[in-house]
């Protein structure tokens, strides 16, 4: 297996992580009760940090899709390079990052950083045409 798909499986196990943190939070807020319940009705949060996650996530899976794709692509047709290659690291790191930044509320850096990881998409794509 490629060092990108190493990234993706990677990039895979995080966004189940970022499934799994809000809903530990809204399961500790809401109790076991609402938890397993139907939940027809979810309570408002008043944890902003239940909310930042969501938003994170939300913010992944705006671009993952690309990126599975993007890395797909380029295994197959085998255009993998350096660009691939630093672009999968860049995309996964700082995703990584991502999410603590956000979920701690830190403004600048946080959108820094997910420029970074939308610089780490761009050089898998531009890997596949060049």
């Amino acid at each position: 297996m490629t060092i990108e798909l190493i990234y993706l499986a990677a990039t895979l196990i995080l966004a189940l992580v970022q499934v799994l943190l809000p809903a530990g939070i809204r399961e500790l807020e809401f109790g076991l009760v609402w938890g397993t319940g139907s939940r027809d009705h979810t309570p408002v949060s008043k944890n902003l940090i239940l909310g930042r996650l969501e938003r994170a996530k939300a913010n992944l899976y705006e671009t993952l899709p690309l990126f599975i794709g993007a890395v797909l692509i380029a295994h197959v047709t085998g255009a993998e390079s350096a660009l691939t290659l630093w672009g999968a690291a860049l995309y996964f790191w700082a995703r990584l990052a991502y999410i603590p930044l956000y979920a701690l509320g830190v403004p600048v850096v946080r959108s820094l950083v997910w420029i970074v990881s939308l610089v780490g998409l761009i050089l898998i794509l531009t890997a596949l045409f060049i």
